[in-house]
């Protein structure tokens, strides 16, 4: 509740001098009897017109105070909030082939992917965001959805060897297109990370950059790997062991694709720089958002200004009927 009129509320600082006159007046003018024994008095009821005798006063002052209060017009106000989201839908495109399991990352490539990609996901509660999953082909881990809770399940349950092993760059991003396409938002975004060279699969990366382009999908693309050698998974006659090879990441291809849908690309050389890059992406495509706000005043000054009649009114009655008829 609100006031129109919140200086009318220093009327009731005259309260204070007229409080002040009262208790001075029944002080000065308090009747004295001189006796000479009070024992006629013992049986004398103690409810009596001096005890009551203050009633019609402070109803009066409840009056003028219900008075000043109406006169401030107190309102009740209803405010309404329409917010307008421009969404964006995002696909995240995970490289999951066996370099992804390289140490370089702690604990892997594939691991640290993962995390910064569900923290992503939590950034951006407005947003649609779908996931595709790539190695020697390409898989819709999930469609675009709002469901971000069932979404982080799905990304947490992505492994290495859920596909036939290699790298299919254009195939991953082709895909993540098609989840793409028919989307009516007015921005359109794939993320793409990688650690490798494209070297299977039916569509050329730069195919696929060129069909993204077209639907107005800009592309963000990551390399992931250090500079140098790093701890991988090999096949040998023993099985698979861990050995030092060198990071080789298409940097030239992926920087091309960025630059044809007009995204951008980063490396990422251990987990906090890829923490940095996914920060900087959800720094770069913001949710815009609308806010209309609506707001309706109801006056409520009628309520005080009856409850000050009411006051008058018994006044009046306790003053004239009851008071008087009080010994």
């Amino acid at each position: 509740m609100i006031l129109h009129n919140p200086n009318y509320l220093y009327l009731l600082l005259l309260l204070v001098p007229l409080l002040v006159w009262y208790v001075i007046r029944n002080k000065h003018f308090t009747p004295k009897l001189t006796v000479s024994s009070v024992a006629q008095l013992k049986n004398v009821k103690s409810v009596t017109r001096r005890r009551l005798r203050h009633i019609p006063f402070i109803l009066r002052c409840l009056a003028m105070a219900l008075i000043v209060i109406a006169l401030a017009r107190p309102q009740s106000t209803q405010s309404k909030n329409d917010v307008t989201t421009e969404g964006i839908d995002i696909v995240l495109a995970m490289d999951i082939s066996s370099s992804m399991l390289a140490q370089d990352f702690r604990p892997d490539r594939i691991s640290a992917a993962k995390n910064v990609a569900v923290q992503f996901i939590t950034d951006r509660p407005n947003d649609r965001i779908g996931m595709v999953v790539f190695s020697g082909e390409s898989f819709t881990q999930s469609p675009l959805t709002t469901d971000h809770a069932a979404l982080i399940n799905l990304t947490k349950d992505i492994k290495s060897g859920m596909l036939e092993d290699g790298t299919a760059i254009g195939n991953g991003l082709a895909t993540s297109v098609a989840r793409l396409k028919e989307s009516k938002a007015k921005s359109k975004v794939i993320i793409l990370m990688t650690d490798g060279v494209n070297n299977l699969g039916e569509v050329a990366p730069l195919t696929a950059a060129e069909i993204a382009k077209t639907f107005g999908i800009r592309v963000y693309t990551i390399g992931v790997g250090t500079r140098g050698k790093a701890l991988t998974p090999m096949a040998t006659d023993f099985g698979v062991q861990m050995a030092y090879a060198d990071v080789q990441i298409d940097e030239d291809v992926l920087r091309k694709i960025s630059q044809i849908t007009g995204g951008e690309y980063f490396r990422a050389t251990d987990n906090t720089k890829l923490s940095e890059i996914y920060n900087k992406i959800n720094e770069l495509e913001r949710t815009k958002f609308q806010v209309d706000r609506y707001t309706k005043r109801s006056e409520e000054f009628d309520l005080f200004a009856l409850l000050a009649v009411a006051t008058l009114l018994a006044e009046v009655l306790f003053r004239y009927l009851i008071l008087k008829r009080i010994p």
